[in-house]
């Protein structure tokens, strides 16, 4: 009796830990180019290795290398997209190198998201040897090296990739507790204000000075008002600085601020009202700069569909309860949604503590996750 394709992915589990161990004892930092090319060596053998697929090598002069990899000939193209990059610096991976425990895999990265990205490549891999790779597919995965900073680099090739692309699937974690998959994502911009005044003695002619921080704390309540939690719209200061003694008026000050936004036309909005931001105090200046620099991915019918698509063979082929949810967190699939892809995002591997010492994927859930997307890919 053939093996179904949860068996099969049963069966290449211990091969994908070791892989998955491999990857995450290397750092990979997303403001490390050395270290992060060497990452991009090391998908890039396993790739070809596990698919035969072709793997197009995009270079960065300070960024880590991007890397196309292609399997299948087919017009319709689709498109798996994360990232290797990870909040972590060098030198942690021997600080807590992988290790697995109680049914857990942990480790820096494990979780956000280098099992998902074997995930991918398994599924791949899943599909050719049960020759159920279609013929009028082409499957490109897209791994990108700076993600953890915004994409800066990027941006601009995930948009033409995911243009010429069917549908999208980005390989972040789902949410939790439930596993859900992730239909809107919000938005956000990262500015920064800064006021100038003019310094004076605080005890002999403070009246002479203007306060920056004065005109700060006014204009940090105007921006902390423009939140709208009806739309969906966040506005937090959440680093501020000035000044340089408590007898001095402040002739400097500023502050760091994340925008959230759940649509389009609310990005905008927010735009508008950033550019004409204007100082209370006459003699006082403003600077801001900064933009928004993710836009929302927005639940559209289409999105929708591929979740009821997710949800069905979830149900029908695994005997598991899919559910679909929004996020104010923001990832790839941002990119992906605004330039008209169907995206489906949160296809990664399951567990939690992104971003924290204790992450960590549960291990008995990899082959699940893994057969989901499989056939997502037939399917699509």
């Amino acid at each position: 009796m053939s093996l179904t394709i949860i068996e099969r992915l049963q069966s290449y589990l211990p091969e994908l830990l070791k892989l998955l161990q491999e990857s995450v004892n290397m750092d990979s930092p997303s403001r490390s180019k050395e270290q992060n090319d060497l990452m991009a060596d090391w998908y890039a053998h396993h790739f070809t290795r596990l698919t035969g697929g072709k793997v197009e090598r995009i270079a960065h002069p300070t960024a880590g290398d991007r890397l196309l990899c292609y399997v299948g000939n087919g017009p319709k193209q689709i498109l798996l997209l994360g990232h290797y990059d990870t909040v972590w610096p060098l030198g942690e991976a021997k600080r807590r190198p992988f290790r697995i425990e109680d049914g857990k895999a942990y480790g820096p990265g494990v979780y956000d998201m280098k099992a998902g990205l074997l995930q991918a490549m398994f599924a791949i891999k899943v599909l050719q040897d049960m020759g159920r790779l279609p013929e009028d597919k082409r499957v490109v995965m897209l791994f990108n090296s700076d993600e953890e900073i915004g994409s800066p680099t990027s941006r601009e090739l995930i948009e033409d990739v995911a243009r010429l692309s069917s549908v999208a699937f980005i390989l972040e974690p789902p949410m939790e507790p439930s596993g859900a998959l992730k239909t809107s994502r919000k938005g956000n911009g990262r500015y920064k204000l800064t006021v100038k005044g003019r310094s004076a003695h605080s005890g002999v002619n403070p009246q002479m000075g203007v306060s920056a921080i004065e005109e700060l704390a006014y204009q940090i309540q105007r921006l902390h008002g423009w939140t709208d939690y009806s739309l969906g719209t966040t506005v937090n200061v959440g680093v501020v600085q000035g000044g340089i003694g408590s007898n001095v008026v402040a002739e400097h000050a500023e502050a760091e601020i994340d925008v959230r936004v759940a649509t389009l036309s609310e990005a905008k909005r927010l735009e508008a009202q950033f550019a004409a931001l204007q100082a209370k105090h006459p003699d006082a200046e403003l600077t801001v700069s900064g933009r928004m620099n993710r836009p929302p991915m927005e639940r559209t019918a289409a999105i929708g569909s591929l979740y009821e698509l997710a949800r069905d063979l979830a149900h029908a082929e695994f005997a598991t309860v899919l559910e679909e949810t929004a996020t104010g967190g923001v990832s790839d699939g941002n990119f992906t949604a605004v330039v008209g892809t169907p995206t489906l995002d949160g296809l990664g591997a399951r567990g939690d503590h992104a971003h924290s010492p204790l992450e960590y994927v549960q291990i008995d859930e990899i082959p699940f996750r893994t057969a989901l997307l499989a056939r997502l890919i037939e399917h699509c």
